[in-house]
């Protein structure tokens, strides 16, 4: 609107001004060469437009013949670069979609008319992962790392290709180059924590900790998480040799992260064993609080060296009263009471839990129970045989692998404080499915730890042992079919 209001203003002013100029008389006189020319004011004006108007054209003629090779040319690149750029997206576009033959048909199109483009690269590159060329792949990200505005995309490829490999060693020194070349890239720096926690590298994760958290790759309270699993690793392996700084690492490990089991287990053995009886029960009991966990049990009821098994009882019985302690309290204070052989506080500690589906571990210890109580193999068999069925109890869990002690950790991705405590996730088709005849519902048959039966007879041994014999018994009486 204002450009139109603008043109009919510019109009009326060269109107006006025409108008003005008509109505004033005057000459002009042009004396050249010996001769005058005199003509009207208009028509002088008039002619001095139309010269300039021609010098105008006239250049412009010029310019257009001087310049037409390069605007041609011009005009070629740019339909060329609009065809290069047409491939290039329809490549990726087959390229996410599978299409194999229309991403290598794109991709050689795109670098005929586009090989300068960083993208087209990079479409060559997926083209070929595509393809399963993995060596052409690695050699166009090779390419790129020669390019700065492509070096990043180079070693992100090239760190790919060695996951897949399984070569973690290049793994990690493509990660680590692309952390010095852009400490804040986040693919690179997780990749880096991890690569260098498999390979226990501490000294390295710690400064690659900080660094992470620095850059904002991490959160604070994520950061102190890793952290507590870092000092504790470490003061597993510094708790024989050097006992002082196992105890530092872990204390520090306990104030960065209360719910971490391991570091509070470390600290109050290492305390117990100094005689510093009071801060190994404050350690012990705030983790118990947070996360209760058969180790800390055990510590617990050891935390006095030299005492009775009734008092060790005692002492379990009161942790198993501290916050939620729940089945683990039970346990707990079950195990405790077997050492001391009180049984009825062994029974009455599990009672609660009994009617509703009772976890391996607890079936164990009511055989353990009526095995050292009143040696009732009958009813030891029972519930052996109700363990053989029985609901997994926790493990130390990690990315589907589980382990009978904290690691620090995961087999599988290399995460730092992966290991949890808790019920692992069953696997389709990893235990053995067992359909009994008789009135005994669908079960799993556990792996049993067979005992030598040279060794000592002793209540744990004869439960292990039974769990053995009562499996093989009902094979031999009962029809089991068993399906994997």
């Amino acid at each position: 609107m204002w450009r139109a209001v603008t043109y009919f203003i510019v109009i009326a002013i060269l109107a006006i001004g025409a108008a003005w100029i008509a109505d004033q008389p005057g000459e002009v006189t042009l004396t050249w060469l010996g001769r005058e020319i005199t003509m009207d004011i208009v028509v002088a004006i008039a002619l001095v437009v139309a010269v300039v108007a021609g010098i105008i054209f006239f250049w412009s003629l010029v310019k257009l013949i001087m310049n037409g090779p390069q605007a041609f040319t011009d005009f070629l690149s740019v339909r060329r670069e609009r065809s290069g750029y047409s491939a290039l997206s329809n490549g990726m576009l087959a390229v996410g979609s599978g299409n194999v033959k229309l991403a290598a048909k794109h991709a050689t199109q795109a670098n005929r008319l586009l090989a300068d483009e960083p993208l087209t690269l990079l479409l060559k590159a997926q083209t070929a992962q595509l393809q399963g060329d993995d060596a052409a792949a690695r050699r166009i990200f090779d390419a790129m790392l020669l390019r700065s505005d492509t070096e990043l995309l180079g070693l992100h490829g090239l760190f790919v290709e060695a996951q897949r490999a399984g070569d973690m060693e290049l793994s990690r020194a493509y990660a680590e180059r692309a952390v010095e070349r852009q400490p804040d890239l986040p693919w690179a720096g997780k990749a880096v924590l991890k690569l260098q926690s498999a390979s226990h590298d501490w000294d390295k994760v710690e400064q690659t900790l900080d660094r992470n958290q620095r850059n904002k790759l991490i959160s604070k309270s994520e950061a102190n998480q890793k952290r507590a699993a870092l000092k504790v690793a470490q003061a597993l392996e510094r708790e024989k040799s050097d006992e002082a700084l196992a105890l530092k690492l872990a204390e520090d490990a306990h104030k960065l992260d209360p719910d971490l089991v391991p570091a509070a287990v470390i600290a109050g053995r290492i305390l117990s064993g100094r005689g510093d009886i009071r801060k190994a029960t404050r350690i012990l009991e705030r983790t118990w609080r947070r996360s209760p966990h058969p180790d800390i049990a055990e510590v617990y009821g050891d935390v006095r060296p030299g005492d009775s098994p009734r008092d060790r009882l005692q002492r379990v019985k009161s942790l198993a009263q501290i916050g939620a302690s729940g089945e683990e309290g039970a346990i707990a204070v079950a195990r405790a009471a077997i050492d001391a052989q009180a049984w009825d506080d062994a029974r009455n500690a599990l009672a609660p839990y009994l009617d509703n589906r009772p976890s391996q571990r607890l079936c164990i210890l009511m055989a353990e129970i009526e095995q050292g109580d009143k040696g009732n193999t009958g009813r030891v068999r029972e519930w052996l045989a109700r363990g053989v069925r029985a609901p997994r109890d926790p493990q130390w869990t990690a990315d589907g692998f589980t382990s009978a002690t904290w690691l620090p950790t995961s087999p599988a991705t290399g995460e730092l404080g992966a290991f949890k405590w808790k019920v692992p996730v069953e696997l389709i088709g990893s235990e053995r499915e067992v359909d009994f005849v008789f009135d005994e519902p669908v079960g799993k048959v556990v792996e049993a730890e067979i005992i030598d039966e040279e060794a000592p007879k002793t209540p744990e041994n004869l439960v292990k042992s039974d769990v053995v014999l009562v499996v093989e018994q009902i094979s031999e009486e009962v029809e089991i079919n068993v399906g994997k």
